[in-house]
């Protein structure tokens, strides 16, 4: 018999992601001063550059209030909608999407997602 442990819950995640990860993707990697390291640091800062320009640029303006609120500032859906005078299924939408027919449609993230695929943008 295990030792379930009801305080502990497992999420199952597929082994092919881990092989994704590299040393430095590890939460106990200890940034150091190597070569490799800044040009990773480089690397981070350019793309999130490019993801920066896509959100001013490519995002509806109610998208992008919703980003930045959400990732810039941390606001919760609830404080997005209080601030834009929406509700939070509203913010919710235009962030996620909606799912239609099983699929996901809109949102600000599936727009960035397929703006940075078609650009080539990608962090290793």
């Amino acid at each position: 018999m295990s030792n379930f442990n009801p305080d502990f819950w497992e999420i199952p995640v597929p082994p092919e992601f881990f092989d994704q990860l590299t040393t430095e993707d590890h939460l106990w990697y200890q940034t150091s001063s190597d070569e490799y390291t800044h040009i990773r640091h480089i690397k981070r800062r350019k793309v999130l550059k490019q993801i920066r320009q896509i959100i001013s640029k490519e995002l509806t303006d109610r998208q992008n209030d919703c980003v930045k609120l959400y990732f810039y500032e941390g606001k919760t859906q609830e404080e997005i909608g209080e601030i834009l005078g929406i509700s939070r299924r509203v913010v919710s939408q235009h962030l996620f999407g909606v799912t239609r027919d099983g699929r996901r449609v809109g949102g600000a993230i599936n727009k960035i997602r397929k703006l940075c695929r078609k650009l080539g943008i990608h962090y290793p």
